[in-house]
């Protein structure tokens, strides 16, 4: 099997004049990840402008809790009006309910750190990423399936379509999977493999044709500095780039499928003879990456500078569904039916412990950590959990019990918290 950084590959519209590829063997023989360069600024990238469809509709703001049945309007409450509102429920309640304050109590409850922002797309759209430009920090975009863009420009209140001109060209209806900004340069990837990087905020967008012989489907992208960003792909494919794109390198050796039936005595479950792909990539701040296999039956993890991507059991008897990073550094890990284990320390590890959550039997999909203490979790049937003392308790904010949604991924980026959904579910953090 040829080492990485022998041989190279034009992901790019193959010409064969600029390929840099000498006797480079069929991708169904070999599983080697090669390097590739990019034709940038030849005839074949485009750069395009970002229209932005007028839409009358608009996007209105609305507390989960205003959403009942059968109402005809809905309007924009404002945060300070709620809690000036129950400021004065609060007192009335101490006046009324005695001096216990019980009655205040229960109005307390009613009020919750998440409002509804509704969005102008089609029922059916799943949200799966979103990035804010450091530069401008209230302007982000969101993405998800069926070729959705949305931009924001105050925070994530209200949002509007937009559009690419150069992903419409073609019959596909791509999936755009994950964004990532680094002050105004940003990338954008999708299936089917589609490679997208603006250097002015998103104004303009300029597309890198990728090749079919990709190894697998990009799944995530984090830029990582001036120039530069790190691309993962379903098979375990990573690629890293220092030249906006012009080239780039791979950082591991082999796709995950070559890993793991080379090393058939491993003592992995469900390892041998693999055929899967990745459910589930996480990046941490250092640059370090745990993977979930499309099965569930076994992780893997990756650093900076190790050729292979490295296979770990699973803690439970239970299939895993998701893991991620931890704010202190640890990992955390859900497991099909509602489970949460943490690791114990800091780093990769296979020792977790299992937390008391109360998920009711609903499967949990994803954590995300606002601090070290506090954390939310979200999954099936609008479930919604936070705890505040770094997960020894939980507690269920019931914002989304009348949303009929599954809650897929939490985000907290500086000082914003979001939570997406299918059915274009997105909520806001109001802190």
């Amino acid at each position: 099997m040829a080492a990485l950084g022998t041989q190279a590959l034009s992901l790019l519209s193959s010409h064969p004049q600029r390929s840099l590829t000498k006797g480079l063997s069929s991708p169904s023989s070999s599983c080697a990840i090669p390097s590739f360069s990019g034709l940038r600024g030849g005839s074949k990238a485009k750069t395009v402008n970002v229209h932005q469809p007028c839409s009358s509709k608009g996007c209105v703001v609305t507390p989960v809790a205003a959403l009942e049945e059968g109402d005809e309007e809905l309007a924009v409450v404002s945060r300070r009006g709620v809690l000036a509102a129950s400021t004065a429920a609060l007192s009335l309640g101490v006046l009324m309910g005695g001096s216990d304050g019980s009655d205040a109590a229960l109005a307390d409850e009613t009020i919750s750190s998440w409002e509804q922002v509704v969005l102008p797309v089609d029922p059916g759209v799943v949200l799966l990423d979103m990035a804010f430009v450091p530069d401008q920090p209230d302007r982000g975009f969101l993405l998800g399936t069926r070729q959705t863009l949305l931009e924001t420009k105050d925070a994530g209140r209200s949002w509007s379509p937009r559009s690419i001109p150069s992903a419409e060209d073609e019959d596909f209806n791509y999936r755009f999977n994950s964004i990532s900004f680094q002050g105004q340069e940003g990338w954008i990837i999708g299936k089917p493999a589609i490679l997208l990087h603006t250097s002015n905020g998103g104004e303009s967008w300029e597309r890198i044709p990728l090749s079919i012989r990709l190894p697998g489907n990009p799944i995530t992208i984090r830029g990582t500095g001036p120039d530069s960003a790190e691309m993962v792909t379903d098979e375990g494919a990573i690629y890293v780039t220092s030249n906006k794109g012009y080239n780039w390198k791979a950082a591991v050796e082999e796709t995950v499928s070559a890993t793991l039936n080379r090393t058939v005595s491993s003592g992995i479950s469900g390892a041998s003879y693999y055929t899967g792909t990745l459910n589930t990539v996480n990046r941490s701040p250092a640059g370090d990456y745990v993977a979930v296999v499309s099965r569930g039956n076994f992780f893997l993890t990756w650093e900076p500078g190790q050729p292979y991507w490295q296979p770990h059991n699973r803690t439970s008897a239970r299939r895993i569904q998701n893991m991620g990073w931890r704010a202190d550094g640890g990992l955390w890990l859900v497991v099909r039916g509602g489970g949460l284990y943490v690791s114990k320390g800091t780093g990769v590890t296979e020792d977790f412990e299992e937390q008391k959550i109360p998920s009711r039997g609903f499967g949990i999909l994803d954590v995300g950590y606002r601090s070290k203490d506090e954390a939310w979790a979200a999954g099936g049937s609008g479930i919604l959990l936070r705890t505040t003392d770094g997960g020894k308790s939980w507690i269920r904010d019931k914002v989304a019990d009348k949303i009929a949604a599954n809650l897929y991924s939490v985000k907290f980026i500086d000082n914003k918290g979001f939570v997406l959904g299918n059915d274009g579910v997105l909520l806001r953090y109001l802190g």
